[in-house]
Protein backbone atom coordinates (compact mmCIF):
# COMPACT_ATOMS: atom_id res chain seq x y z
CA UNK A 1 0.00 0.00 0.00
CA UNK A 2 1.72 3.25 -1.18
CA UNK A 3 2.06 6.15 1.74
CA UNK A 4 3.19 9.54 1.97
CA UNK A 5 6.53 10.04 3.48
CA UNK A 6 9.36 12.45 3.15
CA UNK A 7 11.30 11.32 0.10
CA UNK A 8 13.37 13.50 -1.43
CA UNK A 9 11.80 12.69 -4.74
CA UNK A 10 8.33 14.11 -2.82
CA UNK A 11 9.99 17.33 -1.71
CA UNK A 12 10.37 18.10 -5.27
CA UNK A 13 7.14 17.59 -6.27
CA UNK A 14 7.53 14.14 -7.81
CA UNK A 15 4.48 11.78 -7.61
CA UNK A 16 6.46 9.15 -6.08
CA UNK A 17 5.58 7.26 -3.40
CA UNK A 18 7.25 5.31 -0.53
CA UNK A 19 6.03 1.84 0.63
CA UNK A 20 5.74 0.58 4.41
CA UNK A 21 8.51 -2.00 4.91
CA UNK A 22 7.72 -2.96 8.30
CA UNK A 23 8.53 -6.52 7.17
CA UNK A 24 10.52 -7.32 4.12
CA UNK A 25 10.68 -10.99 3.70
CA UNK A 26 13.61 -12.22 1.05
CA UNK A 27 13.18 -15.48 -1.07
CA UNK A 28 15.51 -16.65 -3.46
CA UNK A 29 14.92 -16.14 -7.14
CA UNK A 30 15.99 -19.22 -8.45
CA UNK A 31 12.85 -21.07 -6.62
CA UNK A 32 9.74 -21.17 -7.73
CA UNK A 33 7.86 -22.32 -4.82
CA UNK A 34 9.57 -20.69 -1.75
CA UNK A 35 9.03 -17.14 -4.04
CA UNK A 36 5.16 -18.19 -4.48
CA UNK A 37 4.64 -19.38 -1.07
CA UNK A 38 7.08 -15.46 0.20
CA UNK A 39 4.77 -13.71 -2.40
CA UNK A 40 1.52 -15.09 -0.51
CA UNK A 41 2.76 -13.89 2.77
CA UNK A 42 1.69 -10.89 5.06
CA UNK A 43 5.05 -8.90 4.10
CA UNK A 44 4.78 -5.94 3.03
CA UNK A 45 7.47 -6.02 0.61
CA UNK A 46 8.85 -9.27 -1.18
CA UNK A 47 12.74 -8.98 -2.26
CA UNK A 48 13.29 -11.93 -4.90
CA UNK A 49 17.18 -12.59 -4.64
CA UNK A 50 19.14 -12.91 -7.93
CA UNK A 51 22.01 -12.60 -5.94
CA UNK A 52 23.93 -14.71 -2.70
CA UNK A 53 21.10 -16.66 -3.10
CA UNK A 54 21.37 -18.21 -6.52
CA UNK A 55 24.26 -19.75 -7.61
CA UNK A 56 25.96 -18.77 -10.96
CA UNK A 57 24.33 -22.01 -13.23
CA UNK A 58 20.71 -20.46 -12.07
CA UNK A 59 21.45 -16.47 -12.46
CA UNK A 60 19.77 -16.40 -16.27
CA UNK A 61 16.69 -18.68 -14.91
CA UNK A 62 16.27 -16.96 -11.26
CA UNK A 63 16.54 -13.71 -13.38
CA UNK A 64 13.93 -14.90 -15.88
CA UNK A 65 11.55 -16.29 -13.18
CA UNK A 66 11.87 -12.67 -11.05
CA UNK A 67 10.67 -11.28 -13.86
CA UNK A 68 7.77 -12.92 -14.50
CA UNK A 69 6.88 -13.39 -10.79
CA UNK A 70 6.69 -9.97 -10.34
CA UNK A 71 4.74 -9.29 -13.49
CA UNK A 72 2.05 -11.60 -11.72
CA UNK A 73 1.89 -10.58 -8.12
CA UNK A 74 3.46 -6.73 -9.00
CA UNK A 75 0.15 -5.32 -9.42
CA UNK A 76 -1.16 -6.37 -5.33
CA UNK A 77 1.45 -6.35 -3.60
CA UNK A 78 5.16 -4.84 -3.51
CA UNK A 79 7.52 -6.65 -5.15
CA UNK A 80 11.71 -6.00 -5.54
CA UNK A 81 14.59 -7.63 -6.73
CA UNK A 82 18.62 -7.55 -5.08
CA UNK A 83 20.26 -7.45 -8.23
CA UNK A 84 23.59 -8.76 -9.36
CA UNK A 85 26.63 -6.13 -8.12
CA UNK A 86 27.88 -3.48 -10.61
CA UNK A 87 30.84 -5.12 -10.61
CA UNK A 88 29.52 -8.97 -11.94
CA UNK A 89 29.20 -10.38 -15.16
CA UNK A 90 25.55 -10.39 -14.56
CA UNK A 91 24.37 -7.20 -13.61
CA UNK A 92 23.55 -5.77 -17.15
CA UNK A 93 21.36 -8.71 -17.99
CA UNK A 94 19.61 -8.09 -14.44
CA UNK A 95 19.49 -4.17 -15.36
CA UNK A 96 18.10 -4.34 -18.08
CA UNK A 97 15.30 -7.56 -17.40
CA UNK A 98 13.85 -5.59 -14.36
CA UNK A 99 13.84 -2.48 -16.20
CA UNK A 100 11.41 -3.75 -18.48
CA UNK A 101 9.79 -6.02 -16.07
CA UNK A 102 6.00 -4.53 -15.13
CA UNK A 103 5.01 -4.70 -11.65
CA UNK A 104 8.34 -4.02 -9.72
CA UNK A 105 8.89 -1.71 -6.93
CA UNK A 106 12.25 -1.08 -6.83
CA UNK A 107 15.33 -2.89 -7.51
CA UNK A 108 18.02 -3.65 -4.23
CA UNK A 109 22.07 -3.17 -5.07
CA UNK A 110 24.05 -5.00 -3.01
CA UNK A 111 27.57 -4.24 -1.37
CA UNK A 112 26.91 -0.63 -1.78
CA UNK A 113 30.66 1.58 -0.90
CA UNK A 114 29.63 4.76 -2.52
CA UNK A 115 26.44 6.64 -4.45
CA UNK A 116 28.77 5.02 -8.09
CA UNK A 117 27.12 1.73 -8.49
CA UNK A 118 23.64 3.79 -7.63
CA UNK A 119 24.31 6.47 -10.35
CA UNK A 120 25.76 3.37 -12.55
CA UNK A 121 21.96 1.61 -11.70
CA UNK A 122 20.19 4.89 -12.47
CA UNK A 123 21.59 5.48 -15.63
CA UNK A 124 20.86 2.57 -16.92
CA UNK A 125 17.62 2.30 -16.81
CA UNK A 126 15.49 3.87 -19.39
CA UNK A 127 13.59 7.23 -20.51
CA UNK A 128 10.33 6.47 -18.56
CA UNK A 129 11.17 3.84 -15.97
CA UNK A 130 10.24 5.09 -12.80
CA UNK A 131 11.77 1.62 -11.01
CA UNK A 132 13.62 3.62 -7.31
CA UNK A 133 16.70 1.82 -5.73
CA UNK A 134 17.39 0.62 -2.23
CA UNK A 135 21.37 0.71 -1.09
CA UNK A 136 22.10 -2.38 0.75
CA UNK A 137 25.06 -1.46 3.17
CA UNK A 138 26.97 -4.50 4.29
CA UNK A 139 30.88 -3.49 4.12
CA UNK A 140 32.69 -0.83 6.35
CA UNK A 141 33.55 1.35 3.37
CA UNK A 142 29.65 1.54 2.99
CA UNK A 143 29.62 2.66 6.35
CA UNK A 144 31.83 5.53 6.33
CA UNK A 145 30.41 6.68 2.74
CA UNK A 146 26.96 6.36 4.24
CA UNK A 147 26.04 10.07 3.63
CA UNK A 148 26.86 10.24 -0.03
CA UNK A 149 24.71 7.00 -0.14
CA UNK A 150 21.73 7.71 0.79
CA UNK A 151 21.92 10.84 -1.29
CA UNK A 152 22.46 8.68 -4.99
CA UNK A 153 19.70 8.94 -7.40
CA UNK A 154 16.89 6.89 -7.17
CA UNK A 155 17.01 6.10 -3.31
CA UNK A 156 14.55 5.27 -1.28
CA UNK A 157 16.08 2.92 1.75
CA UNK A 158 19.12 2.29 3.03
CA UNK A 159 19.31 -1.28 4.17
CA UNK A 160 22.30 -2.84 6.89
CA UNK A 161 23.49 -6.33 5.77
CA UNK A 162 25.12 -7.66 8.65
CA UNK A 163 26.59 -11.01 7.13
CA UNK A 164 28.84 -9.54 5.10
CA UNK A 165 29.12 -6.87 7.28
CA UNK A 166 30.09 -8.80 10.54
CA UNK A 167 32.95 -10.69 8.96
CA UNK A 168 34.17 -7.92 7.34
CA UNK A 169 34.78 -6.46 10.71
CA UNK A 170 35.81 -9.98 12.64
CA UNK A 171 32.15 -9.40 14.90
CA UNK A 172 30.86 -12.55 16.13
CA UNK A 173 27.62 -13.77 14.50
CA UNK A 174 25.94 -14.19 18.18
CA UNK A 175 26.80 -10.31 18.95
CA UNK A 176 23.75 -8.60 20.82
CA UNK A 177 21.90 -5.94 19.18
CA UNK A 178 23.43 -3.15 21.40
CA UNK A 179 26.95 -4.02 19.72
CA UNK A 180 26.02 -3.16 16.65
CA UNK A 181 24.45 0.67 17.74
CA UNK A 182 27.12 2.47 16.19
CA UNK A 183 26.25 1.00 12.90
CA UNK A 184 22.75 1.26 13.15
CA UNK A 185 22.82 5.13 14.67
CA UNK A 186 25.43 6.29 11.94
CA UNK A 187 23.04 4.87 8.96
CA UNK A 188 19.34 6.26 10.70
CA UNK A 189 21.14 9.40 10.76
CA UNK A 190 21.93 9.49 7.77
CA UNK A 191 18.92 8.26 6.21
CA UNK A 192 16.65 10.58 8.14
CA UNK A 193 18.79 13.60 7.05
CA UNK A 194 17.98 12.62 3.64
CA UNK A 195 14.69 11.46 4.10
CA UNK A 196 14.88 8.26 2.84
CA UNK A 197 13.86 5.18 5.15
CA UNK A 198 16.20 3.17 7.00
CA UNK A 199 15.54 -0.25 7.35
CA UNK A 200 17.47 -2.60 9.47
CA UNK A 201 18.74 -6.08 8.17
CA UNK A 202 18.18 -9.70 8.68
CA UNK A 203 18.67 -11.61 11.86
CA UNK A 204 20.84 -14.33 11.00
CA UNK A 205 18.47 -16.72 12.60
CA UNK A 206 15.09 -18.08 11.02
CA UNK A 207 13.26 -18.77 14.31
CA UNK A 208 10.45 -16.43 15.48
CA UNK A 209 12.36 -16.87 19.23
CA UNK A 210 13.56 -14.36 22.24
CA UNK A 211 16.43 -13.90 20.65
CA UNK A 212 14.79 -12.59 17.32
CA UNK A 213 12.42 -10.18 19.52
CA UNK A 214 14.99 -8.63 21.31
CA UNK A 215 16.83 -7.36 17.89
CA UNK A 216 13.54 -6.27 16.20
CA UNK A 217 12.35 -4.00 19.08
CA UNK A 218 15.54 -2.84 19.65
CA UNK A 219 16.02 -1.27 16.00
CA UNK A 220 12.08 -0.45 16.26
CA UNK A 221 12.95 1.65 19.53
CA UNK A 222 15.72 3.10 17.66
CA UNK A 223 13.39 4.50 15.17
CA UNK A 224 14.04 2.07 12.10
CA UNK A 225 11.18 1.86 9.14
CA UNK A 226 11.16 -1.89 9.52
CA UNK A 227 13.22 -4.99 9.29
CA UNK A 228 14.23 -7.80 6.09
CA UNK A 229 13.64 -11.11 7.42
CA UNK A 230 14.75 -14.60 6.21
CA UNK A 231 11.98 -16.63 7.10
CA UNK A 232 8.11 -16.47 7.26
CA UNK A 233 7.42 -17.70 10.86
CA UNK A 234 9.13 -13.74 11.30
CA UNK A 235 6.38 -11.76 9.88
CA UNK A 236 4.03 -11.46 11.91
CA UNK A 237 6.09 -10.47 14.93
CA UNK A 238 7.98 -7.91 12.73
CA UNK A 239 5.06 -6.03 11.75
CA UNK A 240 3.58 -5.97 15.19
CA UNK A 241 7.02 -4.80 16.65
CA UNK A 242 7.29 -1.97 13.63
CA UNK A 243 3.50 -0.58 13.60
CA UNK A 244 2.33 1.72 16.38
CA UNK A 245 -0.05 1.45 19.05
CA UNK A 246 -3.85 2.71 18.99
CA UNK A 247 -2.79 4.72 21.70
CA UNK A 248 0.07 6.65 19.06
CA UNK A 249 -1.68 6.42 16.39
CA UNK A 250 -4.37 8.72 17.85
CA UNK A 251 -1.96 10.88 19.02
CA UNK A 252 -0.40 11.35 15.69
CA UNK A 253 -3.67 12.17 14.31
CA UNK A 254 -4.51 14.58 17.03
CA UNK A 255 -1.09 16.50 16.52
CA UNK A 256 -1.48 17.08 13.49
CA UNK A 257 -5.17 18.28 13.65
CA UNK A 258 -4.28 20.45 15.98
CA UNK A 259 -1.41 21.95 13.71
CA UNK A 260 -3.32 22.35 10.75
CA UNK A 261 -5.99 24.07 12.82
CA UNK A 262 -3.33 26.24 14.16
CA UNK A 263 -1.82 26.64 10.54
CA UNK A 264 -5.51 27.52 9.72
CA UNK A 265 -4.92 30.77 12.02
CA UNK A 266 -1.59 31.41 10.70
CA UNK A 267 0.19 30.09 14.13
CA UNK A 268 2.89 27.71 13.37
CA UNK A 269 2.69 26.29 16.41
CA UNK A 270 0.37 25.03 19.25
CA UNK A 271 -0.27 23.63 22.32
CA UNK A 272 -1.74 19.52 22.67
CA UNK A 273 -2.24 18.55 26.36
CA UNK A 274 0.19 20.81 27.95
CA UNK A 275 3.11 20.50 25.04
CA UNK A 276 4.17 22.59 22.65
CA UNK A 277 3.85 21.39 18.88
CA UNK A 278 5.69 22.25 16.15
CA UNK A 279 6.98 21.33 12.78
CA UNK A 280 9.48 18.96 13.87
CA UNK A 281 6.66 17.16 16.31
CA UNK A 282 4.54 17.04 12.81
CA UNK A 283 7.26 15.08 11.05
CA UNK A 284 7.43 12.40 13.96
CA UNK A 285 3.62 11.95 13.45
CA UNK A 286 3.75 11.62 9.85
CA UNK A 287 6.31 8.98 10.48
CA UNK A 288 3.73 6.74 13.15
CA UNK A 289 0.83 7.21 10.23
CA UNK A 290 2.87 5.95 7.28
CA UNK A 291 3.32 2.99 9.58
CA UNK A 292 -0.17 2.19 9.32
CA UNK A 293 -0.48 3.19 5.69
CA UNK A 294 -2.77 6.52 6.39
Amino acid sequence: MAVRTALPAEREGSTVKAVRRRAALVAPGSDDRKARKALASQADEVVLDLEDAVTPAEKDAARDLAVALAAEFGRDRTVSVRVNGPDTEWFAADLAAVAAAPGLASIVIPKVESAAPLTVAANGLPAGCDLRIQALVETPAGVENIGEIVRGPRVDSVIIGYADLGAALGRSATAPPRQWLYVQDRILHAARAAGVQAIDGPHLGTADDEEFRRAAHWSADLGFDGKWVIHPAQIATTIDTFTPTATQIEHARRVLEVLDAAAGRGVGAALLDGRMLDQAVAVAARRTLAQIGA
